[in-house]
This record gives C-alpha cells, sequence and structure tokens, in this order.
C-alpha cells in the first residue's frame, strides 16, 4: 500500500497516550510481513530491526498517539473515534515510517535499522520510557532522526537548523491557601485571590528580565462569590525555554517569589514545575554530515527555534540526533480540530528524504 493509504487508514483510528491497541495492531500487520524483528518495549510502543550485518544502527523516530480533540475537517478518513483527532500529523509521520519499512526491507543498506513507533508524545513523553528500556544499546545505535509535519513552511520542503529547535517545556502551577471570610471582615482573612495577583505580577516581572524563553499563564481559579475574601487560589501556565540556565534561573526565581507572597500575604503557597521535556537540540556535527551528504539547502536551514515542545528530545540525550519539520503549507494550526493538509503529496516527499538519510553512510 502507499503512504497515503496508510496515513488515512490510521487518521480513522486515533487512540491516545499510551492505549492504541488499534494502532499498533495496524503497524504490526504492516511489519509482520517484512524481514525484520518486532519487539515491544514498553506498553503502547513497537520497534521494528531490520538486521543488515553492519554492527551499528540509525534509528527512525514515528509518534502514534492523538489528542482528545473533535474533528471538524469532513474528510472521507476522518476519525471515526468521537472526541479524538490526529490533530498533530502522528498519522502521517507513522505511514512514512511504515512506507519507510518496506522500502528498507531489501535494500543493501550502510547501517543496521531500527525503527520505532513511540506512544505518549503528547503526554508523558513516550520517548524517555523506550530510552529507559534499553532499545539504543540493545541495536547499538549510533545516530536517530524525527521528521514532523509542520504548518506554515512550504509545501514537501524539509527545514531544521543546528543547535536549539524546538524549546524545554514545563507546567508550572501556583497554589494559594488563605482563609474566606465575608468581605465586611476582610481583615479577619487572608485573601487568596490578592496572593494570585501579586504573584501573577511578579512571575511577570521576572519573565521581563530574562531572555530565550518564555513563562505565560493561561487559567486562574478562586473563590466562590463575589462578597467573600477568597480561601484558595491556583494559577496554571507553562515556562518554556531553549536555554537550561535560563529554565533554572526562572525556577528559581518562581520559587523565591511564591515565598515572598506566602510571607507578605499570610497565604500558604506552593509552587510545582513538572519535569517536563528537555529542550529539542539538534547535533551541530551530525546536521553538518546530513547536509553534506544530500547537497545545498537540502534540508533548508531555519533562521529560528519553534517554542513547541517535543520528548523527541529524550532520545538526543542518547545519541546524536537530528529532527527535522516537513513543509504542510498554508494549512491550520498543529492541534486545531481543522488541522488538515490537503496536499498529500508532502508524504511521499518526506518519505524520499527518510529513505537518503537511512542510505547515509
Amino acid at each position: 500500500m502507499s503512504v497515503i493509504t496508510y496515513r488515512r487508514d490510521l487518521h480513522q483510528i486515533p487512540e491516545l497516550d499510551r492505549d492504541l491497541p488499534e494502532t499498533t495492531a495496524y503497524v504490526k500487520a504492516v511489519l509482520q510481513k517484512l524481514p525484520c524483528q518486532l519487539s515491544e518495549p514498553v506498553p503502547g510502543a513497537v520497534c521494528a530491526f531490520f538486521d543488515k550485518g553492519r554492527g551499528d544502527a540509525v534509528a527512525f523516530r514515528a509518534d502514534m498517539d492523538a489528542l482528545p480533540v473533535t474533528e471538524t475537517t469532513r474528510a472521507i478518513y476522518a476519525s471515526r473515534h468521537p472526541g479524538r483527532m490526529h490533530a498533530c500529523g502522528h498519522d502521517g509521520h507513522t505511514a512514512m515510517a511504515l512506507a519507510l519499512a518496506e522500502w528498507a526491507a531489501d535494500r543493501d543498506l550502510p547501517h543496521d535499522l531500527l525503527l520505532i513507533f513511540q506512544p505518549a508524545e503528547e503526554t508523558t513523553g513516550g520517548a524517555e520510557d523506550i530510552c529507559q528500556a534499553g532499545v539504543f544499546e540493545a541495536h547499538r545505535v549510533r545516530r536517530v532522526f524525527g521528521l514532523h509535519i509542520w504548518p506554515g513552511l512550504p509545501e514537501g520542503e524539509v527545514w531544521t537548523r543546528p543547535g536549539p529547535l524546538m524549546a524545554r517545556s514545563s507546567e508550572i502551577s501556583f497554589f494559594a491557601d488563605g482563609k474566606s471570610v465575608h468581605i465586611s471582615r476582610a481583615a479577619e482573612g487572608r485573601d487568596a485571590l490578592w496572593a494570585g495577583g501579586m504573584f501573577l505580577h511578579r512571575a511577570y516581572a521576572l519573565s521581563a528580565a530574562h531572555e530565550n524563553h518564555i513563562l505565560r499563564f493561561g487559567r486562574m481559579e478562586s473563590g466562590t462569590v463575589r462578597n467573600a475574601i477568597s480561601g484558595h487560589t491556583e494559577l496554571l501556565g507553562s515556562l518554556r525555554s531553549f536555554d537550561e540556565g535560563t529554565f533554572a534561573a526562572m525556577k528559581e526565581g518562581l520559587a523565591r517569589i511564591a515565598g515572598e507572597v506566602g510571607r507578605e500575604t499570610g497565604c500558604s503557597c506552593r509552587l510545582t514545575v513538572s519535569a517536563g521535556y528537555p529542550p529539542v537540540r539538534n547535533d551541530i556535527a551530525l546536521l553538518s554530515a546530513v547536509e553534506r551528504y544530500l547537497g545545498a539547502d537540502e534540508p533548508r536551514r531555519l533562521d529560528a527555534p519553534s517554542l513547541a515542545a517535543e520528548d523527541f528530545s529524550f532520545y538526543q540525550q542518547k545519541v546524536p540526533g537530528v529532527f527535522f519539520f516537513l513543509g504542510a503549507g498554508d494549512v491550520p494550526a498543529l492541534h486545531a480540530p481543522d488541522f488538515h493538509f490537503p496536499d498529500e503529496l508532502v508524504l511521499p516527499k518526506g518519505l524520499a528524504f527518510l529513505c537518503r538519510l537511512a542510505e547515509m553512510p
């Protein structure tokens, strides 16, 4: 079958997180016909190893999970699962990896080939679990590549950059517990809403003093009624950075502010910062080798990194790796209910690029 057929089939059966029974069954049904060793190193994952007798391997990652989004594209191959949708292109990534497997089956490649079909990219970082399972060591992986469909870039063109490509991402949560009383007795209370507002103001002031990051809060809940002092506040946001030093400084500064707000308002304040995903940083030497092998302007160079995040970064902590964007043209944004790339020919173009990487010495 063609890469477009694979993508359309997969698009109809979106599944979430690590619970991917239909998707993994589909992937295994294709791979079982090929001369490869299949394994399931973690729940919801499938790995296909093509032993070419080389003693070292190149790995390619494809993420399989979808999003809890209700599709509005009205495509003839739209999601058959209400409230779930492949709104981030993972169906396309998996389809290209399956087609790459078929192409590689009878090829005499310079390296062994490992294809990683991964769960939970959108949630808790399935890539980290696969790394911890020892897959890279077991197959002697020396380099890893990933390709992500990307709106806003010219259709079918592959883009990347050396060094930082995507941001580190962590969830920031601030909690303040005070004492709720009627506003006529406000002096007897401890105002958790005031604490939340004070924290927000100071957090943004701290952010303005640092570069190479973004800090924003998108949700705040506090209080019960207009004439009672709030007894509890929750403030939820995200911190993203390309630089680990900046991230550490922001994390330390936010913890300091939370302590100050607690002392000044009398509220019990707590800050949590999730581990999140590390930044995607492309290996400069490997990317240079790719560019020398493929020739000028393939891939093309991005001027600046993206503030989006990706758990492909965990693989790059194991071995040299490069992550690429595959242009989808002027289409709706990733994660939108109408995300769609009507020019499906971007998939054969992306596949051709992956095949050339697999042939690289």
